[in-house]
């Protein structure tokens, strides 16, 4: 029994509050009277009282009293988390052996788990996504007792980086995905990848095997590295103890600066669970650097602004830093703003120079007269991708200002004029400094206002098939009772063109898709973390029937956290956006179609509430009833059986830009074999 004492004490250095026995601060009587014959035991061992290490057991922790009376400190282990108050340690709380040195404390003994605890509390991390397993499970320990951090358990580790992606998109702190090495890296692969290309900043803790000990064909081995490094901005592995801290904290510096996005660190099991010699951490973490434009560009802007006929402002995501600056650029200019799909919800949707979510092929009519009377667009924090521009199908005017913080975007897809390469709020307050402003252009905004006027009334008067719901009628319904500053999250696919053409949001507002990766999947995972990060706000999942069976099982996480979204399901018992393009294409839709299932039986079996709205007479009721719900924490599950039979205005643009790209055969050809097949049927060539 000595001897396993002694290993347990020289293997366990324990962050907690040593608590005298008979203390009344104890008020477990049975932990109380567990932890003395362990006591006892201890005393009875000679284990030297001026190590500092502390004794662990399933019911509580022992410590050596530090004033040398001889007497062991009991800490019962109390509900989930070990609940602590600081032991004359380091100011994180943590127990650790230092050295000194010339009299001097400068290096530290510890586990590499209790550093990467400490790194993630300086970053401002409140909670990790993933699943515990063999190589991280001291990790897993370390953030157990963080007072700051919960470890979330999730059903799979894509949920993890979709989860993390949410927190990241809607709060000041970066996502952070936890997971085994293998599997568990290659599973996060996806919500990562979706991270590169939408600009999402997450950090992807990925243990790696270990390096100490010469062996090969190790459990999980395979070169993550080489895996991650193509979805990520940068990947990391630390060759020795002294790198961990200051490696992470770069990886945490890496993924916020420029255009955001992934960095991965692949830690080393060794470095997590053994005990280290570590320098001590120098804190505090460097703030993003913010370019500002060229003074000589700024003028060169300021001029061919200033002899425009028409000026418009296209705006992107990277342009949310801006916030207000860009409503007082858009009435400065008197520009119209169109906005990427990313970029929705950063100009108030509310204004009456906002004019639409993205122009050209895929807008309404009075959007493309507005910008074609436009000779000069200024475009800020976008990049001209194939889902913003709908499959590349808009003109920019001649007079293409091109503005973003990261300079690889200029002339990929579109020739610009003159490029900037800038932080979009830097920019615009330079800019505002050297343009005057100009007459109120009346005509214009009403214009605008009588175009919205004319979709919205179109969409009224559109009435949906027996037994469906019309999607105007059900985002209008959300517009209504939704707070302003809800996040909505969708998915791939026709639900998230939808909602951008159909809802209505200001800044306040949270708009999160899978846009340039389009992964499926990703709205209530996306959603659930939003929550977790702001309990505070209303939180709305949009998926589709076909992305609730990739990672629906997260309700159940939602439902444990007590992270509770409502959770919309669009159904129509098929892959929506590609049954509508093989249709078009083929007048067919080949594996498209879902096998039926009941969504009020998914409900029950992860724990969540279930309604139905089943008309548009319902969707005030029902969609008020869910949203209130998931305000007292129910996370809700209303199925929606939406009228996709219209096409969306962005579907019609990229169907039609795709179709005037063939050759004049090759549409013949199509045209025709989808006149045969609805004669003959479909088998027919």
């Amino acid at each position: 029994m000595v001897s396993l004492l002694t290993m347990i004490a020289k293997a366990d250095v324990v962050p907690c509050q040593g608590v005298d026995f008979g203390s009344p601060s104890i008020s477990d009587c049975g932990v109380q009277s567990a932890l003395e014959p362990l006591a006892e035991l201890v005393q009875g061992s000679g284990m030297s009282k001026s190590s500092g290490l502390p004794v662990r057991f399933a019911c509580g922790m022992l410590f050596p009293d530090a004033n040398g009376s001889g007497r062991w400190a009991a800490f019962p282990n109390e509900g989930r988390k070990l609940r602590h108050m600081p032991l004359s340690t380091d100011r994180h709380g943590r127990r650790t052996r230092r050295a000194r040195r010339n009299g001097v404390i400068d290096r530290m003994k510890t586990r590499g788990s209790e550093i990467i605890v400490r790194a993630l509390e300086e970053e401002g991390v409140k909670f990790t996504f993933g699943i515990p397993g063999t190589h991280n499970i001291e990790l897993y320990d370390a953030l157990e007792r963080s007072e700051q951090i919960t470890p979330v358990l999730v059903t799979d580790e894509q949920s993890a980086s979709f989860m993390a992606d949410g927190v990241s998109r809607t709060s000041d702190t970066v996502g952070v995905v936890n997971v085994v090495p293998g599997a568990g890296v290659t599973h996060c692969l996806s919500g990562v990848a979706e991270a590169l290309m939408d600009t999402v900043p997450l950090v992807v803790l990925a243990t790696g095997i270990r390096t100490d000990t010469g062996k090969s064909y190790q459990l999980h081995d395979i070169d993550q590295l080489a895996v991650l490094k193509p979805v990520c901005k940068a990947v990391f592995k630390p060759a020795a103890p002294a790198d961990l801290y200051p490696m992470l904290r770069r990886a945490f510096a890496i993924a916020r600066e420029g255009s955001p996005g992934p960095v991965a660190i692949e830690i080393p099991m060794n470095l997590l669970a053994l005990t280290h010699d570590f320098p001590e951490p120098q804190t505090g973490a460097a703030a993003p650097q913010r370019p500002g434009p060229d003074p000589g560009l700024l003028r060169e802007v300021a001029a061919i602004l200033r002899t425009a006929h028409g000026v418009a402002v296209y705006a992107g995501n990277g342009a949310r830093t801006a916030g207000l600056l860009l409503v007082e650029l858009s009435e400065r200019l008197q520009a119209p703003v169109t906005t990427t799909i990313q970029g929705k919800g950063v100009f108030p949707e509310s204004h009456p120079l906002w004019l639409w979510n993205g122009f050209g092929a895929s807008a309404p009519g009075f959007v493309r007269d507005i910008m074609d009377r436009c000779d000069c667009l200024l475009a800020i924090g976008c990049r001209f991708g194939e889902v913003a521009t709908a499959s590349y199908g808009l003109k920019p005017p001649e007079n293409l200002i091109h503005v973003d913080i990261n300079k690889d975007v200029f002339n990929r897809n579109c020739r610009a004029r003159l490029c900037i390469a800038a932080d979009a709020k830097e920019f615009i307050a330079k800019l505002l400094q050297e343009i005057a402003p100009a007459p109120d252009n009346a005509s214009l905004k009403a214009r605008i206002a009588l175009g919205h006027q004319e979709v919205v009334e179109r969409w009224r008067k559109e009435r949906p098939a027996e037994g469906k719901v019309s999607p105007h009628a059900f985002f209008e319904a959300i517009g209504r009772h939704a707070a302003p500053d809800a996040v909505i999250a969708t998915d791939s696919g026709n639900g998230t063109f939808l909602a951008m053409e159909h809802l209505r949001l200001d800044p306040e507002a949270s708009f999160i898709a899978p846009v340039d990766f389009s992964c499926m999947g990703f709205a209530v995972p996306a959603a659930i973390g939003a929550k977790m990060a702001n309990p505070g706000r209303d939180a709305i999942a949009l998926p589709g029937d076909g992305a609730l069976l990739m990672t629906g099982l997260e309700l159940l996480t939602a439902a444990t956290y007590k992270a509770a979204p409502a959770v919309f399901v669009l159904r129509d018992g098929e892959l929506g956006q590609i049954a509508k393009f093989q249709r078009t294409a083929f007048n067919d839709a080949p594996c498209s179609i879902l096998p039926d299932y009941s969504v009020e039986a998914f409900a029950a079996a992860t724990g969540c509430r279930y309604l139905s709205l089943v008309s548009d007479d319902d969707c005030d009721r029902v969609v008020k009833e869910a949203i209130e719900s998931q305000r007292r924490g129910e996370t809700i599950v209303v199925e929606v059986p939406l009228d996709y039979s219209r096409m969306t205005y962005f579907t019609k643009g990229v169907m039609v830009t795709n179709f005037w790209r063939f050759s004049w055969p090759e549409r013949l050809r199509m045209v025709s074999r989808v006149i045969r097949r609805k004669v003959l049927g479909r088998k027919t060539q």
